[in-house]
């Protein structure tokens, strides 16, 4: 019996700072899981990054960590696509394409644009207007069947889908519709200090989050000034936020439900129980910790792995671009196309 055909899922994360202990819990522990069922294609978005300013050498150091932080967490570069967005310049050439059928008043309506610029007023440019379409492109690129999204990015996901169908409706099937990718998700972490909004590395306060490559003693100082509340019981309840992100975040690193972890420190007070989330933290990124160090030792087989991965999204992207180009009406030659790599 033939093999059924696997569907396909992109994801993406920006370089813009090491990952928090909340993105690693909350999507990337996951990836590894999701490209053992399907065909996964694992993008770092440096172009994203550039509608804020960035620093020539800390773009170009920050995007190398973060590659390195896929393949740290478990991601196969033979069995997945795993690439850094600028190396594949079919991006930023179906982009173009996409903002051509795409309307004004859909992007004045993205939230995103509209609360990054007022968080950077000195610099609100064209591409942070445009972003949701280079998402776009992104996304339709591939003939996503699924986009793993917070609630942040699914208004983004909506403007693909409406691009695409389009598109579509003027010249026929050429892009797949990207559906939110439903799966098994990981627990929402909240910030350390105010534990009623969400870990963010952009957080001023660095007591709030934790990195992905925080030392022991810097998580485990971290985790010892989290704020909690007045009582001095370990348990889940409303209005206990500080206590109620501490059990999420022990309980995705221990695999314990919240009734058992309530009956281990039943008798303990919260610097027994902050010390222990601690070392649970400790202990659950060690060895993500480790490979990322040993392979930012090795550039050589990184950037072989990164060539390899653009290589493969060439391919595809360039029979989406192509598909779309031949539809619109440009006139194409047969020439070497998409050779940025050497």
């Amino acid at each position: 019996m033939e093999q059924q055909k696997k569907q396909r899922v992109l994801s993406a994360i920006q370089p813009t700072g090491m990952p928090t202990l909340g993105n690693y819990i909350g999507a990337l522990r996951n990836w590894k899981a999701m490209s053992d069922e399907y065909d996964c294609a694992y993008a770092v978005a440096d172009l994203h990054a550039i509608t804020i300013r960035q620093d020539p050498k800390e773009l170009r150091r920050q995007s190398m960590e973060m590659f390195a932080v896929l393949l740290a967490i478990g991601l196969d570069p033979e069995k997945s696509i795993i690439f850094l967005q600028s190396h594949v310049n079919t991006h930023a050439q179906l982009a173009w394409l996409l903002n051509c059928y795409t309307q004004f008043g859909e992007a004045s309506r993205m939230t995103q644009f509209k609360d990054k610029s007022r968080a950077h007023a000195e610099n609100i440019n064209v591409g942070l207007f445009t972003y949701p379409v280079l998402m776009a492109a992104d996304i339709l690129l591939y003939q996503a069947h699924y986009v793993p999204v917070g609630a942040d990015q699914k208004q983004h996901l909506e403007l693909a889908r409406d691009i695409a169908e389009r598109f579509n409706g003027v010249y026929g099937k050429v892009f797949t519709l990207p559906e939110p990718f439903i799966g098994t998700v990981g627990a929402r972490v909240m910030s350390l200090q105010e534990p009623n909004q969400k870990m963010s590395k952009s957080d001023a306060n660095p007591r709030a989050y934790v990195s992905i490559m925080d030392t022991p003693d810097q998580i485990m100082k971290k985790f010892k000034s989290a704020v909690t509340d007045s009582d001095s019981n370990v348990r889940y309840a409303q209005g206990k936020d500080g206590i109620n992100n501490l059990m999420c975040i022990y309980s995705a690193c221990t695999g314990k439900d919240f009734a058992a972890i309530e009956r281990e420190f039943e008798c303990k007070g919260y610097g027994d129980f902050k010390t222990a989330v601690g070392e649970a933290v400790v202990d659950e990124l060690r060895p993500v910790q480790e490979r990322v160090i040993k392979l930012l030792d090795d550039k050589a087989y990184l950037e072989d792995c990164a060539k390899m991965g653009a290589q493969k999204a060439l391919r595809i992207g360039g029979r989406t671009l192509d598909k779309c180009m031949k539809k619109i009406g440009f006139w194409q030659m047969r020439v070497q196309k998409y050779s940025r790599l050497t």
